[in-house]
């Protein structure tokens, strides 16, 4: 089942629950502004974001395109300093990228050229210090699963663009950060790829506890992941609805309660695209 709900409540100490107990939350962005300057002025991209994340808990960002769900992205991870409002990690306040703490996958795997598969794997591991032996023990260890056994030497010229991706997903679980930010990570592979690596991402999800909030324009992925769903504005990005996912896994999107779902999400992101679409966004 699943349950529907207004827009996520404004700053200040936010607390949710897990199990019937209060925690604080593990994300929490305030009051978030943003806007981005052109050559015709200003183009708000959010407004007035508030939003709470919960220790080791999986939130989808649902929205149209250009509704500001990478921005709010590249603000939590400490990429963009928002106009105004702040975000929170485990009490501390972000003025910049933390990589213990927080791991990203873009649209754009962004893989250095002049490194094998595996070589890109490793980077931030080499970052960090890790031991050779070590960060190549890792980096196999993650490759094998997406799929990329064989591929360890490989440059990013060699591999297709799916193989690419899985790359850089790999790359950022390899920094075994407590939080993982995940942007579009599967828009580029096939549809078959695109399930299975779904079922891999919640198997890791579910072995390691990560909090992760994960960007995607597909009501179908955002309901086989999610333990939530937040849904967007058109731009400038608001939160309009946010939806509590509590259908067994493995989930079936054939029963009456995942229909309901997909209805419910589409009745709430529909006039959104249909207005970002009229704007030429």
């Amino acid at each position: 089942m699943y349950h529907a709900g207004a827009g996520s409540p404004a700053g200040g100490t936010v607390r949710g629950t897990i199990l019937g107990v209060a925690t604080p939350a593990h994300i929490d962005v305030r009051g978030v502004r943003k806007a981005w300057p052109t050559r015709d002025g200003a183009v708000a991209a959010l407004d007035d974001i508030s939003l709470t994340v919960l220790p080791h808990e999986f939130l989808t960002i649902l929205g149209p395109s250009g509704c500001g769900k990478s921005t709010l992205l590249l603000i939590i991870g400490g990429l963009v300093p928002p106009d105004a409002g702040e975000v929170w990690i485990a009490g501390q306040r972000v003025s910049g990228p933390d990589p213990a703490r927080l791991a990203m996958a873009f649209q754009d795997p962004g893989l250095f050229p002049w490194r094998t598969a595996l070589e890109n794997v490793e980077f931030g591991l080499e970052l960090q210090g890790v031991p050779a032996r070590r960060r190549r023990e890792i980096a196999r260890s993650l490759l094998e699963p997406v799929g990329l056994r064989g591929f360890e030497a490989r440059f990013p010229k060699e591999l297709s663009g799916g193989m690419k991706q899985r790359v850089a997903i790999a790359r950022a679980l390899a920094l075994d950060a407590p939080i993982l930010l995940m942007d579009e990570p599967f828009g580029a592979l096939d549809e078959q790829t695109r399930l299975l690596m779904g079922e891999w991402l919640l198997g890791i999800w579910a072995r390691t506890k990560k909090t992760v909030v994960f960007v995607t324009h597909s009501l179908q992925e955002a309901i086989l992941l999610s333990q939530r769903i937040v849904v967007m504005t058109s731009r400038p990005g608001r939160i309009k609805a946010s939806f509590a996912v509590t259908l067994p896994a493995p989930r079936d999107l054939d029963t009456g309660p995942a229909a309901a779902l997909r209805a419910d999400l589409w009745a709430a992101i529909r006039e959104e695209s249909r207005r970002a679409l009229e704007a030429g966004l």
